[in-house]
């Protein structure tokens, strides 16, 4: 793993829930790990084969003079989701903002919060049994693809699938999508449940018809049980419905 470290970057800036916070310049101090691969910089002696420290320092004292807002875990997002945004050569970043002059009436050397991020592949199944079935699959590919921290890489054929689970009756449209995300597991999901509402999802039964289901099949190599959310997806290698458009994408879940 390679890493590109900033340290103590002080920007003064307006931030903060207090009106005088809002006028009144304090600073700001970033700290940054980058996870990066610079094995060929290191080869070359090339800057374009690396991430410029320089750039990034550039980027954070944009975003933190451009915009002033109520909380450091906002200034802190807003400029983790930026490095992500503008360097793809980024596979993670963990940031730190830290408010040494924070209106705290306590003895305190500062306060900050950690954000941290990591470019993940995302393998994902939808379906759709209600009303015009492919519109809906296609919506949500659109939204998934305007989620910010999400990238749509490609999506498989939709094929016709018999109803699953004993409940929905009616004929379903599948396919799956493979994504790139730097959002978390579960911020991703509270994303998708966005997007089946805006389609009209309604929760009434489980396995019912619906206009819209999107399950997360595959999350990086990552292991998830809770109560929200299991990955892999604890059945999905017995749903053709689930492994025929994968295979299509490469994915062979046999």
């Amino acid at each position: 793993m390679n890493e590109i470290l900033i340290r103590g970057l002080e920007i003064t800036a307006c931030h903060g829930v207090h009106g005088f916070e809002k006028v009144a310049p304090q600073p700001f101090v970033f700290d940054a790990d980058i996870e990066t691969d610079f094995y060929e910089a290191g080869k070359t002696d090339v800057l374009d084969a690396t991430v410029s420290y320089s750039d990034v320092c550039r980027l954070l004292d944009n975003i933190t003079r451009g915009t002033v807002y109520n909380l450091i875990e906002r200034l802190a997002y807003e400029c983790a989701f930026a490095v992500m945004e503008n360097f793809p050569r980024v596979n993670a970043v963990k940031l730190t903002v830290s408010k040494p002059s924070a209106p705290v009436n306590l003895k305190f050397s500062s306060v900050g919060v950690t954000v941290g991020m990591r470019r993940e592949r995302v393998w994902l199944s939808l379906g759709s049994s209600m009303g015009d079935r492919q519109a809906y699959l296609d919506k949500a590919i659109k939204l998934l693809d305007e989620t910010r921290g999400v990238r749509v890489v490609k999506v498989s054929d939709s094929i016709k699938t018999p109803p699953y689970g004993g409940t929905a009756v009616n004929e379903f449209l599948n396919c799956a999508a493979l994504v790139e995300t730097f959002l978390s597991p579960h911020n991703l999901l509270d994303e998708i449940h966005r997007i089946e509402e805006a389609c009209g999802r309604v929760r009434k039964e489980r396995w019912g018809d619906r206009t819209l289901d999107i399950d997360i099949i595959l999350f990086g190599n990552k292991k998830i049980c809770d109560e929200r959310l299991t990955i892999p997806h604890p059945d999905c290698k017995n749903r053709d419905f689930v492994k025929i458009p994968l295979k299509q994408l490469g994915l062979d879940l046999n």
